[in-house]
C-alpha cells in the first residue's frame, strides 16, 4: 500500500471512529407538521393481508416500529413537528373505496395528509 493509500484510510478511519455530532436544524428552516402514517402492533397483521403493497413491509411490526421511529427521530431533528396518523384496519378499506384507491402506500399518505389537513394546528 503506497503512503498516500495509507494516509486515507487512516483519515477514513479516523473519522468513523470520531462520535458524529447530531444534525443541527437549518437556521432558515420555516418548521412544519410532518404526517406520518403509524400503525398499532395489534392491527399489523391484519393491515399486511389488507395492504396490496405488503410485501414493501417488514414482516415484523417491531421492525417496522424500528424504522418509523428514525424516520419521527430525523423528521423532529430538523425542527418539523410530526404528528402519527394511525391506519385502522376497520376504517381505511372503506375510505379507499370511497375515494376509488387501492389500499397501497399512496393512499396511507393521502390518508394521512387529509387527516392533518382537516386539523388545525399551531407552532
Amino acid at each position: 500500500m503506497s503512503q498516500r493509500k495509507f494516509q486515507r484510510a487512516q483519515q477514513k478511519t479516523n473519522k468513523t471512529n470520531q462520535p458524529t455530532a447530531a444534525p443541527q436544524p437549518d437556521p432558515n428552516h420555516q418548521p412544519s407538521i410532518q404526517a406520518l402514517v403509524w400503525y398499532k402492533k395489534e392491527h399489523w397483521d391484519t393491515l399486511r393481508e389488507l395492504f396490496v403493497d405488503s410485501h414493501l413491509l417488514p414482516v415484523q411490526y417491531e421492525d417496522w416500529l424500528q424504522r418509523a421511529e428514525a424516520m419521527k427521530s430525523q423528521v423532529e431533528g430538523t425542527g418539523d413537528t410530526v404528528v402519527k396518523v394511525h391506519i385502522d384496519p376497520e376504517t381505511f378499506p372503506q375510505w379507499c373505496e370511497e375515494k376509488n384507491l387501492p389500499m397501497n402506500s399512496e393512499a396511507r399518505s393521502q390518508l394521512a395528509i387529509e387527516v392533518i389537513q382537516a386539523q388545525s394546528f399551531s407552532i
